[in-house]
């Protein structure tokens, strides 16, 4: 099941929406930008109870790339991750416990059983357990992405070809995308239209994924 996620107003400024997809709305949820307090985290995790970790989540900018370890937490099996990021996501909370869209892979790594292995922007993954693959669209330049973030110089072709190495050699379990750029923080039309450029991109993708 594909799975829609407000947070910011990200995806009203760019007028899209995925076909098909269940829409959870968090724009009144407090505490939960950059940094997830446990009130947030509490809300966020019960919202996405009822679903599974498999398909296609969008997860809004990369202030809530967290939501991710929050979809993996469902995962009943060994796997690995794949994120394709400019970031590693993988440093020390600054603020105690308090899960961050920096901190999330770390915090991952140390509480979930059953995630074995994690690759950063990797085609060749080793071994055949299956894959939870996690995107941030600042991986890519401002060609095919502009975010507020700082952004890497992975092409889309070459993130598509990556993905498609991944789903060739592994089963997928689902995977989950974030990174944009709100009018709030700056975006112009233009900026927008690249960004909902991609996203089409990749939902088709995904979609033939499945």
């Amino acid at each position: 099941m594909n799975i829609f996620i407000n947070i910011s107003s990200l995806y009203q400024d760019e007028s899209w929406h995925p076909l098909d997809a269940v829409s959870i709305d968090f724009r009144k949820l407090d505490g939960c930008c950059c940094y997830c307090d446990p009130v947030a985290e509490s809300a966020i995790r019960a919202a996405l109870s009822p679903y599974s970790p498999s398909g296609l989540h969008w997860i809004d900018t990369g202030d809530y790339h967290y939501i991710s370890k929050i979809w993996m937490e469902k995962i009943d099996e060994p796997f690995v991750l794949a994120l394709f990021d400019n970031h590693s996501d993988d440093q020390p909370g600054a603020f105690g416990d308090l899960l961050s869209c920096g901190s999330w892979v770390r915090v991952a790594r140390e509480s979930l059983p059953m995630m074995q292995a994690d690759y950063l922007n990797k085609a060749g993954i080793p071994g055949n357990l299956p894959v939870y693959i996690s995107i941030d669209l600042d991986v890519m330049p401002p060609e095919f992405a502009r975010t507020d973030w700082s952004q890497g110089n992975m092409s889309l072709d070459e993130l598509l070809s990556a993905l498609g190495r991944i789903a060739g050699g592994h089963r997928i379990i689902g995977a989950d995308i974030c990174g944009g750029l709100t009018i709030a923080k700056g975006a112009t039309a233009a900026d927008l239209a690249v960004n909902v450029r991609t996203r089409k991109i990749l939902d088709e993708w995904f979609a033939h994924l499945t």
